[in-house]
């Protein structure tokens, strides 16, 4: 299963299974938006796997969009599969 993009009440919702195969275009999508914005939230909350490549994404994401004084939030504590892989990767700092 791939991963589906809803904005809903102005949060990007990524759903379905975020790995290293669809990081990478999630990642140019999320930087398209960001070029048009002040910044952006996403939600993993209904996200049902996610590797650790898709987290470094993400990080870079993060990085990239502070480092250009655009807001980047990560919605995520409520899934405990993301939880878990960010606090392991030590990015539990960055997720909301």
């Amino acid at each position: 299963m791939g991963i589906q993009i809803t904005y809903n009440s102005g949060v990007y919702e990524i759903n379905g299974t975020l790995v290293s195969q669809n990081g990478n275009a999630l990642k140019s999508h999320i930087e398209t938006l960001l070029n048009f914005s002040k910044g952006i939230v996403i939600s993993l909350n209904k996200v049902l796997e996610i590797d650790s490549e898709a987290v470094k994404s993400i990080e870079s994401l993060y990085n990239n969009a502070w480092g250009n004084d655009k807001m980047f939030y990560i919605v995520g504590m409520e899934n405990k599969k993301v939880s878990d892989l960010f606090t392991s990767l030590n990015l539990n700092d960055i997720l909301l």
